[in-house]
């Protein structure tokens, strides 16, 4: 049974039920914010994630019950980050959408897919993407942002004491994630929270933990970079199954 709770001026947060319920809950979310989009101004413009939850968004929005209901044609995939490999790599947001999660069977023309080069020159296409953003995305404010939240509170490649964290101006930065040893390109803040929904998908059982504190950690201790996500204007939607939000639940009765 689905639930619903105010956490707060930016933040909304859904209990769809178990993992299943929640999946479809998702999926037809998604579906729905397609749809209006394209009612409302012609196309969907929408930056992925990676993450298990969203490859199987990606698998259900890829089958026959959902294929269809969607005018793919008038969708532009952007990614809200990825890492620094290149998209044949099993480890690539952008393989595991298209390959994996078998969006590129879709019909989606290629001059509406834009993948972010990570592998190489990351800076330097940090800024190339902000540019397609620019060019592609009313008003910088994507239909739809899809994000996850990893065990140490991250969200899309802003890790806790990064350097993009601290940027309040770029949308796209080249993120240097000294405990992945590793580069990453994300959106930023800025980006992010302009987008007209944004959905944080929570589920499991291993997110329980981290779930509540960074929920209930008041902002002003930013601890957890998924703690800036969503404004007054820009809500975010955080999407939780019964696991990951066992604790939760409990706290807010």
């Amino acid at each position: 049974m689905k639930k619903e709770h105010a956490l707060d001026q930016r933040r909304d947060i859904v209990f769809p039920g178990d993992h299943d319920q929640t999946l479809q809950y998702a999926v037809n979310h998604w579906v729905q914010c397609a749809n209006d989009a394209i009612e409302d101004h012609g196309f969907f413009v929408v930056a992925l994630s990676g993450g298990s939850t969203p490859k199987k968004i990606f698998q259900a929005l890829a089958s026959d019950q959902y294929r269809q209901k969607v005018d793919w044609k008038k969708v532009f995939l952007f990614w809200s980050d990825e890492r620094a490999v290149s998209p044949e790599n099993s480890d690539s947001n952008y393989h595991m959408a298209m390959v994996e999660g078998e969006l590129a069977t879709l019909g989606i023309e290629e001059k509406n897919i834009f993948r972010m080069h990570a592998e190489e020159n990351i800076e330097a296409n940090a800024e190339i993407y902000e540019q397609h953003i620019q060019e592609i995305v009313p008003n910088c404010s994507f239909d739809l942002i899809m994000l996850g939240m990893g065990d140490d509170g991250h969200t899309a490649s802003l890790f806790p004491h990064t350097k993009a964290l601290e940027e309040t101006k770029k949308l796209v930065i080249a993120n240097w994630v000294a405990q992945k040893d590793c580069w990453r390109m994300s959106f930023t803040y800025h980006c992010i929270n302009q987008a007209k929904e944004i959905c944080l998908y929570v589920l499991g059982e291993g997110k329980s933990q981290i779930l509540p504190q960074v929920l209930t950690t008041p902002l002003n201790f930013q601890l957890y970079p998924s703690q800036n996500i969503g404004t007054a204007e820009h809500k975010a939607l955080w999407i939780v199954d019964n696991q990951a939000g066992q604790n939760l639940q409990n706290a807010l009765k």
